[in-house]
Parts: structure tokens; sequence; C-alpha cells
């Protein structure tokens, strides 16, 4: 459902890494585009631009580390981790179907957080809090009571509710996302 983008896909986001060199100084340990760039098959122009994470916080910091993007694509960050990531999300139109986002959420490992019965085919909930920002583009986030238009520049912070993306423009949006592992509390940890 998900592979690697091919040469003639999208190019990554530009990434620079930093890291130590063996004395212990700054150095830069990689410069270039995204190694890891999936193009979701289900829904034609959705990207993931897989960024970085982290299987902890606090975040160990070896000298060096392996790619930390190198597995399949999942949406949520590791238990007790971060993940950042690059979504470009095409405009609505005829492949947004109930079907379509059954396989999107399945190719991404969160079919338990697909709740498309609700205001929109992508409503989907998750333990995590998330820093969501428009670097391009604009969209609608939906929420079960509302919506709202987020421009470029814009940003939510979606703390674990049941929300979704409308791409209603015609043009392609492009959003920064940082998400945190997070943990439900009180009464909805019951829910």
């Amino acid at each position: 459902m998900n592979e690697k983008a091919s040469t003639n896909a999208p190019v990554g986001v530009r990434r620079v890494v930093t890291g130590h060199n063996a004395q212990g100084q700054a150095v830069i340990q990689s410069d270039g585009p995204t190694p890891t760039l999936i193009v979701n098959q289900a829904l034609p122009g959705l990207i993931y631009h897989e960024l970085w994470e982290m299987s902890a916080v606090p975040a160990p910091i070896p000298p060096e580390e392996k790619e930390p993007t190198d597995h399949p694509l999942v949406l949520a960050p590791p238990r007790g981790g971060v993940r950042i990531r690059f979504n470009d999300i095409p405009p609505e139109g005829e492949h947004t179907s109930p079907e379509t986002a059954k396989k999107v959420f399945e190719s991404i490992g969160a079919k338990s957080a697909h709740h498309g019965d609700g205001k929109h085919v992508f409503m989907h909930k998750t333990e995590t809090v998330d820093f969501a920002i428009v670097m391009e583009g604009e969209i609608y986030l939906i929420v079960d009571e509302g919506e709202t238009l987020i421009k470029t520049g814009e940003v939510v912070i979606q703390r674990g509710t049941n929300h979704s993306w409308a791409n209603r423009s015609g043009k392609n949006c492009r959003l920064a996302f940082i998400l945190v592992d997070g943990q439900f509390e009180g009464p909805l940890a019951h829910r």
C-alpha cells in the first residue's frame, strides 16, 4: 500500500542533521533530501516526508545514530517518543471515499484510530498531542462539533481529539506534524 518514492516522485524536504565526531565536536552528520519519502498508494497525492523520530523523551543523543525513519510507515510516534513529518495532502475529490480512507489508515498501521463514520471519512483519534503547522496552502480542521480553516503559517495543537483534515482549496496543502506520544487521563482514559 505504501512504497518509497521512485525517481519520478517528489523530492524530499531538505533535512540537516547534526551529530558529534570522535573528539566530541559538533558536525553536520547529513545534509540532503529526507531519506524516507513515502507515497501512499491508497490516496493519490498523499505523501509522507518522514523527517525524524525519537524513541524516548528525554531523547538519547549518541554521537552517531542509524536512520530512525528507516522502517514501515506508521501514524503514531513510538511509545514514549516523538515523530516529525511533513504531509502533502491533495485536494478532496473523487478519491475521498470511505473505502479510500479505510485503506489509508490500514496502510499506516492505524486501523483502530480511524472512525470514518463521523462527520468526515478521514475522522480519526490517536492518543497523542500533535502540533500541526500549515507550511503551504490551507486546510480545514474538522472535529466532532465544529470545523475551522487553517491557513499558511497557522498552527493547530491537537490534543487527542477525534479529528480530520479536509483540503477543499483545489491545491496541494503541506503540513508539518510533530507527533508526541500521549496518555489519556481522567474520563478520557475510559472512552
